[in-house]
């Protein structure tokens, strides 16, 4: 449909695919009530291309054999009225993703890409939502998933507050101690009743704690063995109750 387009560097391949890619999924998403009726079932076999210009089209598959490019899935119209919409729509997307990777190999192969010039271009590939995740919302909720995964890595264990200045008592302003005061006052409410659950010892500024996301405690991090490094690492932490309780049966 667009022999005369030849991609030849792994960058113009990947920018070959993007294109087509955004094509597709345009017709089975925003443009999904027109690719609907052009998929008539009356018809002959129907293919989806993908072109590099963001565009898509319903038509029949080449006539030349071998064709100039691999073909996508034929016949998909067929199948349109025998199946769930939404089974129906995630059924193109799936083949539609593996005629993106065959028609972008298929330049790598005819421009002589080796190992490391394919590697980087699937390493390029992948880092993209599948046409079937975007179709399917599974992108959606692999994308919310990682924020939370970040969210709760980032607010794991508590700042450290941050001390006062060591200035002699004549040298502050009546303005400074004031702020001073009030900064203290908001850590103090934010921390001072916090008492580790292990050992029942107020919170220190100068220690590492880290708060149970089940039953929300704090422990001191010494007292779960739990070093700061180790937290970084660790997506949903469980203190030692938590983790040795049973399910009781209902």
């Amino acid at each position: 449909m667009d022999a005369g387009y030849n991609p030849r560097t792994v960058e113009e391949v990947f920018r070959d695919f993007r294109g087509r890619r955004g094509g597709l999924i345009k017709a089975l998403t925003t443009d999904v009530e027109e690719f609907y009726q052009q998929c008539d079932p009356e018809k002959e076999n129907l293919c989806l291309y993908g072109f590099p210009n963001e565009q898509w089209e319903v038509n029949l598959p080449a006539e030349e054999v071998p064709p100039e490019l691999p073909e996508p899935a034929l016949g998909i119209n067929f199948a349109r009225d025998g199946m769930q919409d939404k089974d129906w729509l995630s059924l193109v997307a799936v083949h539609s993703d593996a005629w993106l990777l065959s028609v972008a190999f298929y330049f790598g192969a005819r421009f002589g890409f080796d190992k490391a010039d394919r590697k980087r271009l699937f390493n390029m590939i992948n880092e993209l939502p599948t046409i079937f995740e975007v179709v399917s919302g599974a992108a959606k909720k692999q994308q919310k998933e990682k924020s939370a995964v970040s969210n709760l890595s980032s607010n794991k264990f508590k700042p450290k507050p941050k001390p006062l200045p060591t200035v002699a008592p004549e040298k502050i302003s009546v303005s400074q101690a004031k702020d001073d005061e009030e900064g203290l006052d908001e850590e103090e409410d934010e921390h001072g009743d916090a008492l580790c659950g292990a050992c029942g010892e107020n919170y220190a500024s100068d220690e590492f704690w880290i708060c149970c996301d089940l039953c929300e405690r704090w422990f001191h991090g010494k007292c779960v063995k739990i070093t700061p490094a180790r937290a970084e690492h660790i997506k949903q932490y469980k203190c030692p109750t938590c983790s040795n309780k049973r399910a009781r049966p209902s």
